[in-house]
């Protein structure tokens, strides 16, 4: 009996009856539903994100800000609800821890009471951080709450980012306020040191003008002490000759008397004696007239002593005075040199900081706000991407639902022909043909699960005719384990069908990187087939390494070589010993 004939009989068994048939086609379509239905309900989680519904409570109370009052816990829930990211719902903090509770929210996102204080505590002596409180209830969903937990960090950096940019504007228009002041500075020192350069040489003029002061001042002290020795002499003569003159004028007085009594004694008429005496008396007024005026005149001459003493005086004190003078402006002349060179060292010295602080406008600070807020941006090079959520998990489970598939099969499916190990003595045929049914049916359900994920789903696959036969050779392989368990184990190599498959779930790294399983189920990564066809499938969907689906390739080949050789050596041992299993099947076997 050869190969072909042995899986058509094999065929016929399974569609010789309605019964037969039912469970065969159903059977056949386990892996389309496993691995169809899964990767549906996961094509694009995250562009559904929006339908999550979550519950926001903004608490914030505000802060005074420039005389108004500004809440910035209002405008990030205005900025999260026009983002809509997800189905946000603005409650009180009651209905919230309700709605959680009770499930109508996956998670709760607080803005608590002092978030704006916080913010602007920065500009204060006691800084502190603002808090954005997170409620979740895994009762809900587990990824609901680190999906929680993303939004949290990105509502941080949003805030991070606003109060950033808003510090950077502030700093950036202080510091083109201090450059335009540094700049009306440098001009008012360029104007003072021009003033400080005109006073330079107005008091260098003045002090050649007064360099022979001192000699002139002291000529004329000595001057002024002259005229006033000259002037008291000439005031001590006048009241010498005033002494005289006051004399003449008392003299006269007791004359006229002596006159008149010697004029009397001589018998002199009375008429005659009037005549003499009115002589007597006119040149007495005249000589007390005269004597007037000799006093007044005396009297001036005094005043002038005296001034002339104080001028003297005056003239002694500015001689001494006039050599402190002309150093004073000497030594001002040179202050003044020194003031224009240090107010010249200063306009240069405001200029250079004028220079080094950049020349900027309001539309050039706001771009630099913002690129100092949020410097770094994140390119992603990718060297393949696998496009959407699903899309990266549909190597993991078109694996899976490979095995699924063969392992639903042999529940119907007899491993080899009893007919074939009795009559004949080719075990390699007769595992071969045992092998052949489960692989051909295998390719056919691989078939129809690549038009579910290129065709119904829509994935992108880089290389089609390659994914689907690497799908073929895959299944294939699992069918040449499952055969060659049952042949040796019988039932119980259909149970340990079932126990590899899950040690394959969680070592082939469909999910999580292989490197973060414990040692054991790490190192069994590198030699369990599905390892090899879910990195294979991944590097011909996205459009990887095509050596390295080559070598996954490969190893699926060997695998299934050695599966297929252990079969024969199980159908051999069949052969030359027959058990009681044999004469009395299982209900699995």
């Amino acid at each position: 009996m050869k190969i072909l004939p042995m899986i058509g009989a094999e065929f016929a068994r399974l569609w010789a009856t309605k019964m037969a048939r039912l469970a065969f086609v159903a059977l056949m379509c386990v892996p389309l539903l496993y691995g169809g239905l899964y990767l549906w309900a996961n094509q694009d989680p995250y562009a559904r994100l929006d339908q999550v519904p979550v519950a926001l409570v903004v608490a914030d109370t505000g802060v005074e800000v420039d005389g108004s009052m500004r809440v910035v816990g209002d405008e990030v829930a205005d900025s999260l609800i026009e983002d809509g990211s997800f189905d946000w719902h603005r409650v009180s903090a009651a209905d919230a821890a309700v709605g959680v509770k009770s499930g109508e929210y996956d998670f709760i996102v607080t803005l608590p009471e002092d978030f704006s204080e916080a913010l602007q505590s920065s500009r204060s002596d006691a800084p502190y951080k603002a808090e954005v409180i997170l409620t979740t209830n895994d009762a809900n969903s587990y990824l609901a709450s680190t999906i929680g937990e993303q939004a949290v960090k990105r509502i941080q950096q949003q805030v991070v980012r606003s109060v950033n940019k808003e510090a950077s504007r502030a700093l950036l228009d202080g510091i083109a306020e201090i450059r335009g002041s540094l700049g009306k500075a440098r001009d008012g020192a360029v104007t003072a040191q021009d003033g400080a350069g005109s006073l330079a040489d107005g008091l260098g003029t003045l002090k050649k003008k007064t360099a022979d002061l001192p000699a002139q001042t002291k000529q004329l002290s000595d001057g002024a002490a002259q005229v006033a020795a000259a002037d008291a002499q000439i005031a001590q003569v006048g009241r010498d000759v005033a002494a005289l003159s006051q004399q003449a004028a008392d003299g006269l007085a007791g004359d006229r008397a002596a006159i008149l009594k010697d004029l009397k004694a001589s018998g002199l008429s009375e008429a005659a004696i009037d005549r003499i005496m009115s002589r007597v008396d006119a040149a007495g007024a005249r000589l007390n007239e005269a004597n007037g005026k000799v006093q007044a005149t005396s009297g001036k001459l005094d005043q002038l002593e005296s001034g002339a003493s104080r001028l003297a005086a005056g003239a002694k004190q500015l001689a001494d005075a006039t050599p402190k003078l002309s150093q004073g402006i000497a030594d001002a002349s040179g202050g003044a040199i020194k003031l224009e060179r240090g107010i010249g060292r200063l306009a240069d010295g405001l200029a250079a900081g004028v220079e080094k602080l950049p020349e900027s406008t309001a539309e050039l600070r706001a771009k630099q706000a913002a690129n100092i807020a949020s410097p770094v941006s994140v390119k992603t090079d990718q060297v393949t991407s696998a496009g959407t959520y699903g899309a990266g998990l549909a190597p993991f489970f078109v694996s899976l639902a490979a095995w699924i598939g063969i392992y639903a099969l042999f529940l119907i499916l007899k491993p080899v022909s009893s007919r074939a190990v009795t009559a004949l003595r080719a075990p390699v045929r007769v595992a071969l043909a045992g092998w052949g049914m489960p692989a051909l049916l295998g390719a056919v359900q691989m078939l129809a699960l690549f038009g579910i994920v290129w065709g119904s789903l829509g994935f992108d696959v880089s290389h089609p005719f390659a994914f689907y036969g690497l799908m073929a050779l895959a299944s294939a392989t699992f069918a040449a384990i499952i055969l060659a368990l049952n042949v040796w184990l019988g039932s119980v190599g259909q149970f340990m069908g079932l126990v590899l498959m899950v040690i394959q779930l969680v070592t082939a790294g469909g999910t999580f990187p292989w490197q973060t399983l414990p040692e054991p189920l790490a190192t069994l990564h590198h030699y369990l087939p599905m390892s090899f066809a879910v990195d294979g499938l991944r590097q011909l969907m996205y459009g990887g390494d095509l050596s390295g689906a080559l070598d996954d390739a490969i190893k699926l080949a060997a695998v299934l070589v050695i599966a297929v050789l252990v079969s024969a050596l199980g159908v051999r041992r069949m052969m030359h010993s027959r058990t009681l299993r044999d004469l009395q099947p299982s209900l699995i076997g």
